[in-house]
């Protein structure tokens, strides 16, 4: 059975029927995370359309038009633009900046689209709960990009957990790694707290979030340690130069901006990534090269503004007594996540891919290679982007909303404990929930 729906659709409009047309979709802001859900979207033509997009970025803009041969009048330089034309589609994905996401958000629910947000919701507390109840008030529905709950090894572990036993206690690492760290954290958008937000919210509200998923049960008490202990000045070698192009260092340090960007140029691999975000996507020598001489990326990693913590602990204790550690690091290879769950009656241990599971009856493993294709567990979030861009979709083409899973609320309940978390390590406190 198909809704006659014509117009613009709210996904509580047609709970359980689908529509008799593919989703229109909208794209605010075109940067790489705004680019790369809307080419997943482009896969599936028969259940979404994508019509306009917003972005101040006239390359950026126009690239993406190109791409999915948008028409010039749903070309925008601004979401405001856009949002006074009125509704021109059932939902629309928000992926500015951290710090523009409040007030397009909460434009847009107003206006009835359902949305689909990038993490984090919103570099402050107040603004988070904001954008929960602009939702609530409208009821758009708002969905995070907690991406790591869409993976096929996330579904594997929620299904394998009463395995072993009742949850007595979590051990979860998250290693950025050293040249992602240095590309983002250091000379990238996410360096300075005031400018976006603390380094936790921008690059661990994912694990906080998959940590409560997992555990099923609301955090009472948090404590936090951490800081800014490498990267400053105070770390600086005597010769080094104020940037990489011009330093003496730049083919032994481990942190020189020649060697990554330049090498994400000609090996290509998880490197091209990071170059094609310096050069606003332009991979040529030259484009790298003035980059490098010119731009935020080819700064010193010693001689730079930034404020954020490169490493921090996350102390949770659990509604029952359970508890959980958890740490971010800059100090890795860039690899994937790595967990150790402790239960009554075994442990499972995982990371990212492979989930080996331990019986305290019968003192055997047993391992589950969760990878169809034998790919990293780093490449598109090991399927977590095409999934959730997936269930997107198709939860509000089928109106079904049980496919998206995470709601709004939860997923302020999830950031109000990194929040908290971050308010440990800068009183020194344990703060409770």
């Amino acid at each position: 059975m198909t809704t006659a729906i014509s117009t613009h659709a709210n996904l509580r409009g047609h709970l359980g029927v689908p529509l008799n047309r593919p989703l229109t979709l909208a794209v605010v802001g075109a940067g790489a995370r705004g680019a790369a859900y809307a080419e997943l979207a482009a896969q599936w033509p028969d259940r979404v359309e994508i019509v306009a997009v917003a972005e101040p970025r006239a390359h950026l803009r126009e690239r993406f038009a190109l791409r999915h041969g948008l028409p010039r009048e749903n070309l925008f330089d601004d979401w405001r633009e856009m949002a006074r034309r009125g509704r021109i589609a059932d939902a629309v994905i928000v992926a500015t900046l951290d710090a523009d996401h409040l007030e397009p958000t909460t434009a847009f629910a107003e206006q009835g689209y359902d949305i689909l947000l990038e993490k984090p919701i919103a570099p402050t507390e107040a603004e988070s709960v904001a954008i929960g109840e602009a939702a609530a008030r409208t009821g758009a529905s708002v969905t995070v990009c907690h991406v790591m709950r869409y993976t096929p090894y996330t579904r594997q572990v929620k299904e394998l957990l009463p395995e072993i036993g009742e949850i007595v206690s979590i051990e979860h690492l998250e290693p950025i790694g050293a040249y992602h760290f240095a590309h983002s954290f250091v000379r990238g958008n996410w360096r300075r707290s005031d400018e976006a937000t603390f380094a936790l919210l921008a690059k661990s509200c994912h694990d906080i979030d998959w940590l409560a998923y997992l555990v099923g049960k609301p955090v009472s008490r948090v404590s936090s340690f951490g800081g800014l202990f490498h990267f400053r000045p105070a770390s600086r070698p005597a010769e080094a130069a104020d940037r990489c192009l011009d330093c003496p260092l730049r083919d032994t340090c481990a942190y020189s901006a020649t060697a990554l960007y330049r090498d994400g140029l000609r090996k290509g691999g998880t490197k091209r990534y990071f170059t094609r975000v310096m050069t606003a996507g332009v991979l040529t020598e030259e484009a790298v090269t003035e980059a490098l001489r010119t731009g935020p990326y080819g700064r010193c990693v010693y001689a730079c503004d930034n404020d954020v913590a490169d490493h921090q602990v996350v102390n949770l204790e659990i509604e029952g007594g359970a508890t959980v550690s958890f740490t971010m690091t800059a100090f890795t290879p860039l690899e994937n996540r790595h967990t150790k769950v402790f239960g009554t009656a075994g442990q499972l241990t995982g990371d990212g891919r492979f989930i080996h599971i331990y019986d305290f009856k019968s003192e055997r493993t047993t391992t589950i290679d969760t990878s169809l294709d034998g790919s990293s567990a780093a490449e598109g979030h090991a399927g977590g982007d095409e999934n959730l861009t997936r269930s997107f979709v198709d939860a509000l083409h089928q109106g079904r909303p049980e496919l998206i899973l995470s709601d709004i609320e939860t997923s302020v309940g999830s950031h109000r404990v990194v929040f908290a978390a971050e308010r440990a390590r800068l009183t020194g406190t344990v703060v409770s929930l």
